[in-house]
């Protein structure tokens, strides 16, 4: 028992205060796909008084509290769909799953295959245009179980991406990519993260496979669209996203690295942008990994150990706020985009 009292207080600590108290559901499922089946989870408002277990909680990273397979609670709930990073997965914003969760979102998220911590397949990695697609099949599932998850309501879809997932996000929001522009555009700023990563599974290796990239993602239920620290920005098109059908929150982070400047990122893209309806908001302590779960005391020195270097995903800027801070500053201003942006 006192280890369970010390492990639910860390957590506390951890992560992010919220007023709302809402019991929250959650549930993983598969989607069958003879090409590509997904992974893929679901947290929402449930109606239940059986208490919370912790959610992808391991040695590494603080998990989030909810009750799986609890019945969903009655009415109409607005629908957030969260995509990972490269070489990420669905557990990477659990903080911020469970925390809209109890602000009375449907919240579901996707594992990309080829693009996921446990799934590194150059073939499906090849095919970013995938991704927002595997976005829209996620929208689908959750709509066509109201008695498992909750009802969508009407208009109230948002998708948030962070990293890769945030060009996922912008893709199905209306942003268009043009392989050739990248390219040359890559060849101006060879350090950034995300032309490194882009000439590894050459996205646009063939004719067809470029046409595929280029082509247009949008899912018109998306009615909103947030970004977190967004890679491949350079790549979308002056007259796509001057022309973005929906408001966009446009969150970076403000530490600049070689690989994730803002300024060549988020920032570009913003002043490309709709002014009347995008927002742009630059957290000056928070690193491109402050957007990924919170590290336990000692998570650090495991990821070490299995991957040296790769430890930095546990850092934040220089004399940082803990990374529950700058989280809890990111729910806050999404949750006050979505609401204003579902109000209409």
């Amino acid at each position: 028992m006192k280890t369970t009292l010390t492990v639910l207080l860390l957590i506390g600590l951890a992560m992010p205060a919220f007023a709302d108290t809402t019991p929250i559901g959650f549930k993983s499922i598969n989607v069958p796909d003879a090409q590509r089946p997904l992974q893929m989870v679901v947290w929402y408002p449930a109606a239940t008084t059986a208490n919370p277990e912790l959610i992808r909680d391991d040695a590494v990273f603080f998990g989030a509290l909810a009750v799986p397979d609890a019945p969903a609670a009655s009415g109409e709930h607005p629908l957030v769909v969260l995509s990972h990073g490269y070489g990420g997965n669905w557990g990477n914003q659990v903080w911020l799953a469970s925390a809209l969760a109890h602000q009375g979102y449907i919240v579901a998220a996707v594992n990309h295959p080829g693009t996921t911590s446990k799934d590194r397949s150059p073939q499906a990695a090849a095919q970013l245009w995938q991704r927002p697609r595997d976005l829209s099949r996620a929208i689908d599932t959750v709509i066509a179980q109201p008695t498992q998850f909750g009802t969508v309501a009407n208009n109230r879809i948002a998708v948030v991406g962070h990293s890769i997932g945030g060009w996922t996000a912008m893709e199905i929001a209306g942003a268009r990519f043009d392989p050739d522009l990248f390219a040359r555009d890559c060849n101006a700023h060879p350090k950034l993260g995300g032309c490194i990563g882009y000439q590894q599974i050459k996205p646009a290796a063939t004719p067809a496979a470029k046409a595929q990239l280029a082509a247009d993602l949008r899912d018109p239920r998306v009615g909103a669209v947030v970004t977190l620290d967004l890679g491949l920005s350079r790549g979308f098109t002056d007259a796509s996203l001057a022309a973005l059908p929906v408001p966009a929150l446009v969150i970076a982070g403000g530490v600049p690295t070689e690989d994730m400047d803002p300024n060549l990122e988020s920032a570009d893209m913003v002043r490309r942008m709709p002014k009347a309806s995008t927002q742009y908001v630059e957290i000056r302590d928070a690193t491109h990994f402050s957007f990924m779960s919170i590290c336990k005391p000692g998570g650090m020195a495991l990821i070490e150990e299995d991957s040296p270097g790769d430890g930095m995903i546990c850092r934040d800027g220089e004399g940082a706020r803990p990374r529950a801070a700058i989280q809890h500053q990111v729910v806050e201003r999404m949750a006050a985009f979505l609401r204003q942006s579902f109000r209409h």
